[in-house]
């Protein structure tokens, strides 16, 4: 399976992009590209939606290789990294499922999405936090969900996330992520 590092490598060199190129686009230095494309880093969910803006690919495109089909089994599901630092991320719907996307999302204390809010090219998000505390910040508000609680939102709206205390959710986005069969481009807010 390739990583989002190799993936977002390949991006660069097929679009004939520098580091230096990229860095100045994204907004980052040169050797922190570096470490993420070598997998010795992990980007914020930010900095990742800009840099797939820049090399013009879906988002979704990160983690296609998962399977297809309508059965993801319990102890199967596959691992997907949408970005951040110290979460696990896993794909419960199909990968070639277009109308809705539900990830399953272990994050550690401290962990989250990354500094920088972000947009999601999705109509519509869903979280329910099935243990532990989220501080969720839509805009300038900010929500704090606890066991059991839910939360709908305008993912196209920026925000970010982080947990207080170890904390697994469950995330919907409708329609899905574009994929990387999909020709929709991913628009982000500079």
């Amino acid at each position: 399976m390739s990583t989002i590092g190799n993936r977002l490598r390949e991006a660069r060199a097929a679009r004939r992009l520098t580091l230096d190129a990229l860095a100045s686009t994204v907004g980052v230095t040169k050797g922190y590209l570096s470490k993420v494309e070598n997998d010795r880093a992990s980007a914020s969910v930010a900095v990742l939606v800009r840099w797939c803006d820049a090399l013009e690919i879906p988002m979704g495109s990160l983690f296609d290789d998962v399977p297809h089909g309508d059965v993801v089994r319990a102890g199967e599901y596959p691992p997907i990294a949408l970005g951040g630092h110290a979460q696990t991320e896993y794909l419960l719907t199909p990968a070639g499922e277009q109308r809705v996307q539900v990830i399953h999302g272990r994050i550690e204390r401290g962990g989250g999405s990354g500094d920088e809010s972000y947009e999601l090219p999705a109509e519509v998000g869903f979280v329910l936090v099935l243990t532990g505390r989220l501080i969720l910040t839509l805009d300038e508000r900010t929500v704090q969900l606890d066991d059991g609680d839910a939360l709908t939102f305008d993912p196209r709206r920026r925000h970010s996330f982080r947990a207080e205390v170890d904390t697994t959710v469950l995330w919907v986005l409708t329609p899905s992520l574009p994929s990387r069969h999909d020709r929709t481009r991913i628009e982000t807010t500079p």
